[in-house]
């Protein structure tokens, strides 16, 4: 069985209108810099305000890919 090894970052995504579309956001945004992405992990939901109101909804991910080093 050939071995994996997986890297993990943390991610915010925002969005104006819902928590789903901040975390889908992200994962959006780094797909498009990150290869073979496996996993994105919730593990934070916040809100932005201004004078009283949300003005943004943020979602911490940490999202985890296959480390590859290149060499073959």
């Amino acid at each position: 069985m050939v071995e994996s090894v997986y890297k993990i970052i943390e991610l915010v995504g925002t969005s104006t209108e819902s928590w789903e579309k901040a975390a889908a956001a992200a994962v959006v945004r780094a797909s498009t810099t990150l290869r073979d992405l496996r996993v994105a992990e919730v593990v934070q939901l916040d809100l932005q305000l201004n004078n009283g109101k949300v003005e943004a909804y943020r979602a911490k991910l940490k999202v985890s890919f296959k480390y590859e080093d290149g060499k073959q």
